[in-house]
């Protein structure tokens, strides 16, 4: 692979060491490049520079503990030379045991053949190369370090043995009185495995302008091209890419590398179901990775995953982390499981929201144990089309669920799924959202319901159709009717069976977003002069607090919310003037339950909503939820059975294709 790191051949310039005998059928292949920030992004520099300088590894002089930079050193831009190259000026030192920049051996030893890897490091100037490496709970020891002067370029053979449970490996660059400049590294292994190809599935709505710079970025990336079969946009908006200014000059140099297929509105479901269909049926491609339309991507991220994935035991689901957008150095998630008893996704306890700028990799020993995934979202997956072949195409369910569940389903079948570390995005935080409150609960509550009849290992389901019922008083406690009506919506569509789910699919969604006309809580007004101002006729004599209630205080208060919320009246004037301006971080439920009105704030800040408190709807659908959920514990070992029988046929390549023919798009 020429990607300008390496020679034609694929090695460093004038390196000779580790090359794999001429006699083999095996070859040395790049793992991992170093690599720098795109345009020298400050913003997301310590995830590419660790210049932590709270704790470090051990002082290549002495072996004493010691911040691996100088205190208050701050990489200048002007050091950042290219993508790969990177001034260290005289006297000090730079980390690159860092997100992007360490190797997470112990994540391929324990999915690999691979066995050792080669790092090679090609430097000039003076200073010393110092290789660490750190163990599964999080210490830090100096594994070799050289002396290098002039242009040289300098290999370490380094065994994956040490790394069942965790570790990385990284190296350090300190320069002596007259500097030093990396000029280019990469972490290698000799293997016979033969290097994949890959389509890579972009689904976007109304996106044209994130989804063309995804598309540049692909395009100026060699490496990248070089083992692209194809970049599939599928676009199901109204606001097309294709129309997009420089669309045109960006389609003409990807060439037949880049195809657009118009579909109408099937949600990311049945967006990524068309790339992975597509991919295929065209029969070249190992691999098909599927992105998110609003992300930024990492495109090293895109070569990590594949080598890896070339180099897995067994056929494996590669998934990449996601960092926020709008503040680029944190980590959203490092690894996110399914709680099977309450079948519930989220982040393994303690591995979210990490900020690399405040504690960097070497610093936070959490980060060094390996974290096993059971899912990856589909803002960045490769996925072997050998998988799709056998398990199918994604659920039928337009948003949600979609991804947890295909990898729930090839773990049944005996495939894994890895968060691979160094393979990321950056992508709106779902701090900024809260799609549980908008068409979107219909969504939330149908997929997980249907994922846990298709995958609980527990009877009934384990607590699913409790922790249902607590979301739904939540949500009728906080005045939130609409996506309280909108999950009563999903149970009967659950207990209605399979066999209408591709239907659902370009009908749903319009009809939720029609429904919320008629509830007060889901009309969001952005002009902050559009409700009155709020009033309270006896406010309270404390200060309504935003801590939840105390577990000795509970059941008083329990009894008297219940009582509030379901049968005393409403006080007249709130119907006049909200009592309240409740911002987003504060609208808790054991908020809102105290109040009759409040205008409530969306996640983003854009707007705000009034809800209002209606003791009659609180009455009925409270009701009905408790009658619906009555009959689903009824019939669940039937309903079960039932998805799980037609879970083949509604994922099939058939399947999906009539779905497609039916909503060619506009």
């Amino acid at each position: 692979m020429s990607n300008g790191i390496v020679d034609e051949a694929g090695y460093l310039p004038g390196i000779t060491a580790a090359r794999p005998d001429e006699d083999s059928d095996a070859e040395l292949r790049v793992l991992q490049r170093v690599v720098l920030p795109n345009d020298k992004d400050l913003d997301t520099l310590p995830l590419y520079i660790d210049s932590d300088t709270g704790k470090g590894g051990l002082d290549a002089e002495n072996g004493r503990k010691q911040a691996l930079t100088a205190p208050g050193r701050k990489l200048h831009p002007e050091d950042i030379l290219s993508r790969s190259s990177v001034r260290v000026r005289p006297g000090e030192r730079l980390s690159f045991g860092s997100y992007f920049n360490a190797f997470p051996a112990s994540y391929w030893r324990r999915w690999t053949t691979v066995e050792s890897v080669i790092l090679r490091v090609g430097t000039v100037g003076e200073g010393t190369v110092v290789v660490y490496k750190s163990n599964a709970r999080g210490a830090a020891q100096r594994v070799e370090s050289r002396q290098v002067t002039g242009t040289e370029s300098t290999v370490f053979d380094l065994t994956l043995a040490p790394f069942g449970d965790g570790g990385w490996y990284w190296f350090d660059l300190i320069a002596d009185s007259d500097g030093m400049q990396l000029d280019s590294a990469d972490w290698s292994a000799v293997s016979d495995k033969p290097a994949g190809s890959v389509t890579l599935g972009v689904t976007t709505f109304n996106r044209p302008d994130y989804c063309l710079n995804t598309i540049k970025a692909i395009q100026t990336d060699d490496g990248v091209r070089e083992i692209l079969d194809e970049l599939i946009i599928v676009d199901q908006g109204n606001q097309k890419v294709s129309d997009e200014a420089g669309f045109d000059d960006v389609a003409k140099a990807m060439g037949s590398q880049l195809r657009i297929i118009v579909q109408g509105n099937l949600g990311g479901s049945g967006g990524f179901a068309r790339n992975m269909s597509e991919a295929v049926k065209e029969g070249r491609s190992d691999y098909v990775m599927l992105l998110d339309d609003d992300i930024i991507v990492e495109t090293e991220g895109i070569l990590r995953a594949v080598a890896f994935a070339d180099m897995c035991r067994k056929p494996t689901i590669v998934g990449g982390h996601m960092f926020d957008m709008y503040n680029k150095s944190v980590l959203n998630a490092y690894a996110e499981v399914v709680n099977q008893y309450k079948f519930r996704w989220g982040p393994v306890d303690g591995l979210a929201n990490h900020d690399f700028a405040l504690e960097g990799l070497r610093s936070s020993s959490i980060l060094h144990r390996r974290w096993d995934a059971d899912y990856n979202g589909w803002w960045m997956c490769l996925i072997p089309t050998r998988i799709i072949r056998e398990i199918g195409l994604s659920l039928p369910v337009f948003i949600k669920w979609d991804d947890a569940e295909y990898s729930l389903r090839a773990r049944s079948v005996g495939y894994a799924t890895v968060s691979l570390p160094g393979a990321a995005v950056w992508h709106v935080s779902w701090a900024d959202k809260d799609d549980s409150v908008d068409w979107q609960a219909y969504f939330h509550e149908r997929n997980r319901l249907i994922a846990t009849l298709l995958h609980s290992p527990y009877a009934k389901g384990g607590r699913i159709l409790r922790e249902s019922m607590n979301t739904d008083v939540k949500h009728l406690f906080s005045m939130q009717y609409y996506p309280q009506k909108a999950r009563l919506m999903a149970l009967r569509d659950v207990l209605q069976g399979p066999e209408k789910l591709h239907e659902s699919l370009p009908a749903m969604m319009p009809k939720l977003r029609a429904l919320r006309s008629e509830y007060s809580d889901s009309v969001v007004k952005q002009d902050p002069g559009a409700f009155p101002d709020p009033h309270m006729r006896k406010p309270p004599k404390k200060p309504i607090s935003t801590k939840s209630p105390s577990l000795a205080s509970l059941v008083p208060w329990a009894a008297k919310t219940i009582l509030k919320q379901t049968v005393l009246p409403v006080a007249p004037e709130s119907r006049e003037n909200p009592q309240l301006v409740v911002a987003n971080q504060d609208s808790k439920w054991w908020v809102l339950s105290k109040l009759d009105s409040a205008v409530v704030s969306n996640a983003d800040g854009t707007g705000a909503s009034w809800y209002q408190r209606d003791p009659k709807k609180v009455r009925s659908m409270l009701a009905e939820a408790a009658v619906l959920k009555a009959q689903l514990f009824a019939e669940w070992e039937q309903l079960s059975a039932r998805y799980r029988e037609a879970l083949p046929e509604i994922t099939s390549m058939e399947s999906w294709q009539r779905t497609f023919d039916e909503n060619p798009g506009k």
